[in-house]
């Protein structure tokens, strides 16, 4: 039995005959969680998740992936109307349960159009069973973090001084694809100086000059599953401040490590660092959630904020990112992506984050 979908029908509030995932051109990622394909698009397919099996419906297009992803059965449509036909034989059911939090309105009323069947959504579910990672999603997630790890070692061997942001963004780009990446996870932020202090800054024209901070925020993807690490450098000779906000955001990782352990209530783990930071001179300058779960998504569904009520499980991966960013001035974030195990953490990204001046 698909253990995935054991999972999620453990998870449900309400219970439901099957669980319809449509895959459109925005993709869900719980279709490449529940099917594991690791190539294909998929754009306009649709997955049919019963308690005890896996149905496909798929384009001719994607057949040969389709063979390749875990199913009990496919169904190849060529034609819109065949797709429509299969759906109509298949969604006579009581109850359907969908993730509410990706379908679309226009295919929620398409949905209706086909089926009398009540509609449930069971988003919560989907999130719930990705939170916790199985044997294979880890081995992925692991060699996402080893691919990042290894670039931001080798990238500082092009941090010179001239050199644009969105430059050395293409150096990051081609460096982890070419140790095995399938893509970037998301768009690199390479941000220089005073850039540094908006943290989804992504990359512009901005010149590399000595003491600049150089902050590189980005991730691989290897068989969808992701992986997201921070570094910040200083180009040149650093100022006294700008070392000692490096080592209070250190500190604050450190704390937030502490406090990431199974049992522990996700958001306290942000308030150990929030507090801490509060007590420096940088008081309301860590502006964002500690850290946030990945898979296949690089916001997998969670995050590390007293505003969520999660307590923390084993084989769960957060990121642990403190900032502080201090406007027309620069900013240092440090992050790391670490599994949670039974007693302690695994910190998964290996790159060394000593304070360097380059």
């Amino acid at each position: 039995m698909n253990t995935k979908i054991k999972k999620i029908y453990g998870n449900l509030e309400k219970e439901v005959d099957l669980i319809y995932i449509e895959n459109g051109s925005d993709p869900d990622m719980n279709f490449f969680y529940l099917t594991g394909a690791e190539s294909g698009l998929f754009e306009g397919c649709a997955a049919l998740a019963y308690p005890d099996s896996l149905e496909l419906i798929v384009s001719l297009l994607e057949e040969e992936s389709a063979k390749k992803a875990k199913k009990d059965r496919i169904h190849i449509f060529k034609k819109r109307e065949e797709k429509k036909d299969i759906l109509k034989k298949k969604l006579k059911v009581d109850r359907i349960g969908i993730n509410g939090k990706n379908l679309s309105y226009d295919s929620y009323k398409k949905l209706k159009r086909i089926t009398k069947a009540e509609i449930i959504d069971v988003s919560n579910a989907l999130s719930k069973a990705r939170l916790i990672k199985e044997k294979d999603e880890i081995e992925k997630i692991k060699k996402a973090c080893n691919i990042v790890s290894e670039v931001c070692e080798e990238i500082k061997s092009y941090i010179k001084e001239g050199i644009k942001e969105y430059e050395l963004s293409a150096e990051m780009t081609y460096l982890m694809l070419k140790k095995g990446a399938t893509e970037p996870s998301f768009t690199n932020i390479c941000s220089f100086g005073e850039n540094a202090a908006e943290p989804h800054y992504t990359a512009g024209n901005r010149v590399l000059k000595k003491g600049d901070y150089v902050l590189l925020d980005f991730g691989a993807r290897y068989k969808r599953y992701v992986s997201d690490i921070t570094r910040t450098f200083i180009f040149g000779k650093a100022e006294a401040k700008q070392k000692e906000i490096y080592e209070t955001v250190l500190k604050a990782q450190e704390i937030g490590f502490e406090n990431v352990r199974v049992g522990e209530k996700g958001g306290n783990a942000h308030k150990a660092v929030e507090n801490f930071i509060n007590s420096t001179k940088y008081k309301g300058r860590f502006t964002h959630s500690l850290g946030h779960s990945i898979g296949l998504s690089v916001h997998d569904g969670y995050s590390l904020h007293p505003s969520i009520d999660l307590i923390l499980e084993e084989n769960m991966i957060f990121t642990v990112e403190p900032g502080i960013y201090i406007p027309r001035y620069g900013g240092v974030r440090i992050e790391d992506d670490v599994l949670i195990k039974k007693d302690k953490i695994e910190i998964l990204t290996k790159a060394p984050k000593n304070f360097i001046e380059l």
